[in-house]
């Protein structure tokens, strides 16, 4: 009994051991060749398995995709949702406004460094697949629900600007954390990761919180 499980227990490790080569290889073929023009065959050969592997594990191209995206955003493989882990908590622990908005721009600029890229290649082939069409519009909501929870804590810390809508601030939020606005950024203006962040936190500070609470508007 004792050695059935640890056969089980070697097969499960050799499994995910096999997923994360999958995975890995899959980011690196979505990344240099783009979604249509990145293959199964291409991917399967990469990892050192089998194209039907390669099926068994994820079935689809674009369900391929979604994994390597969801464990990019994450930085790991396990199952826990964004704003379960303990960032968000040191986040709403963290000292006023600042110290919450410095959190955040950490891990917003890590994500967007590891994702950016193949969130991208999502939105860029969404409009002739209608796989990565759901998968684009799952990423933009799923992006809206981290903005909206910034949002939230960030009025907890701080009073909101009082002329724009809790709406509006949400939507400041999910575009600044617009991975095309990232890639733009860095890629193409040469901007550091670090200067990302200070950017992100410096712009959503200014952009949303009141400088002086309890001001009347004209």
């Amino acid at each position: 009994m004792e050695r059935r499980g640890y056969r089980s227990s070697r097969r499960e490790e050799q499994a995910r051991l096999t997923r994360r080569r999958v995975l890995e290889a899959a980011s690196a073929e979505f990344l240099e060749r783009g979604f249509a023009r990145a293959t199964m065959r291409a991917i399967a050969a990469r990892a050192g398995v089998s194209v039907p592997t390669v099926e068994l594990l994820f079935g689809t191209k674009g369900r391929l995709l979604k994994a390597a995206i969801d464990v990019a955003i994450a930085g790991d493989h396990e199952p826990v949702p964004v704003l379960d882990r303990s960032w968000a908590e040191a986040a709403v622990r963290a000292e006023g406004p600042d110290g919450f908005l410095a959190v955040v721009a950490d891990v917003v600029g890590a994500a967007q460094q590891r994702s950016a890229g193949l969130v991208l290649a999502a939105f860029e082939a969404a409009g002739a697949d209608s796989e990565l069409a759901e998968l684009a519009a799952e990423l933009a909501a799923q992006r809206g629900t981290t903005a909206a929870w910034i949002v939230d804590q960030l009025s907890r810390k701080a009073s909101l600007r009082a002329d724009g809508t809790a709406e509006e601030a949400v939507d400041t939020v999910w575009i600044l954390m617009d991975p095309a606005v990232f890639d733009r950024l860095t890629r193409r203006r040469g901007w550091t990761v670090p200067r990302y962040q200070r950017w992100f936190a410096g712009s959503v500070g200014r952009l949303l919180i009141d400088t002086q609470p309890g001001r009347r508007t004209p």
